[in-house]
């Protein structure tokens, strides 16, 4: 059987969108916005030129030269943040504080007391507070959650999941450096990471290894883990060589194998104990695909809930928690840590 899904239904209307700083995700994020027709009014940045190049590039009406003006605009009522990740809890905090939507980019926070503190304060406020784990809102990984609830897999013994890219080795790089929040893990094995507590839950023990850059920074991590069914998970991230960056999901009876790059808009086969195909699974959407979370934050800011069910905030604060378990085994800590 073969699918195919494209953007979802874009004719209700939704929430007005700013844009909390202008690097490449932001881009990629309001591009996605506008293909799905939502409402980008404003942006902000630390800079009013920065902020004029953006607004004009993405034909948004307001232009702000700072974090606390964007925050402010009362024609604004959901903030998309896209600093780095250092700068996520403090961005996300001012959004908050000026009763306005947030939608993070992922990792949500540093660490695991960033993440709480958070989430705190949005349920304090009343207002949404969701990780941009664009990932986990994708058509595919809609349908093959529903492979799995449907018991077609048997039970599910093993998940196995990549996230390998060749990126910049100059210290400098924000991925090297420490002070920017630098390292694979966090950047790159998020994913994998944020993937395996989806389908096995948060895990019940966790190892893992790493190799650590002249920074101090993590260029390679490797983790096994296991989950509250007794299920094992094995991921890799890596910011110095490229793999396939292919997934599987082992159960009993079947498998499903994840085209690459899995964490991106792609297909993925079904497949029984014995060989047999059981379904294939093509996706066809329009642009990267980052629109399928906006559409979710604003289904539920429209049905009056500030939690979701595909990623709920408690389940964020416990990735968070395993990332800081992960760095602490390998060594790694961030000078904002003190």
């Amino acid at each position: 059987m073969t699918n195919q899904t494209t953007a979802s239904d874009s004719s209700h209307a939704g929430l007005r969108w700013g844009i909390l700083a202008t690097g490449g995700i932001a881009h990629a994020f309001t591009r996605d916005l506008r293909t799905a027709g939502r409402e980008v009014v404003a942006v902000g940045s630390r800079t009013p030129e920065s902020a004029s190049r953006f607004a004009a590039e993405h034909d948004i009406p307001h232009a702000h030269g700072s974090y606390e003006e964007l925050a402010a605009d009362p024609d604004v009522n959901i903030i998309y943040v896209a600093t780095p990740h250092p700068g996520h809890r403090d961005a996300a905090a001012l959004a908050i504080q000026h009763g306005k939507h947030v939608l993070v980019e992922k990792p949500f926070t540093l660490n695991r007391d960033e993440a709480v503190a958070l989430r705190d304060l949005a349920a304090d406020a009343g207002v949404l507070v969701m990780e941009a784990m664009w990932t986990r809102y994708l058509p595919h990984m809609v349908r093959l959650r529903e492979i799995i609830d449907a018991g077609t897999l048997g039970d599910v013994r093993t998940v196995v999941a990549d996230h390998t890219q060749r990126i910049s080795d100059a210290p400098s790089h924000r991925l090297n450096d420490l002070s920017l929040g630098g390292g694979a893990l966090l950047d790159l094995g998020i994913y994998p990471v944020s993937f395996v507590c989806d389908l096995l839950g948060l895990p019940t023990e966790v190892r893992a290894v790493a190799r650590l850059q002249e920074t101090g920074a993590d260029a390679e991590v490797a983790t096994v883990m296991s989950h509250p069914s007794g299920a094992i998970s094995t991921t890799v991230s890596s910011s110095r060589g490229a793999g396939p960056n292919t997934a599987h999901i082992i159960g009993t009876e079947a498998r499903i194998e994840i085209s690459g790059v899995w964490y991106a808009a792609t297909d993925f086969r079904v497949v029984a104990h014995d060989g047999t195909v059981i379904e294939e699974y093509r996706t066809e959407i329009d642009g990267r695909g980052m629109q399928f979370q906006a559409l979710e934050a604003e289904a539920l800011v429209a049905a009056g809930r500030i939690d979701g069910d595909i990623l709920p905030i408690d389940e964020t604060v416990g990735i968070m928690g395993v990332l800081d378990d992960i760095r602490a085994q390998i060594g790694v800590r961030y000078p904002q840590e003190g």
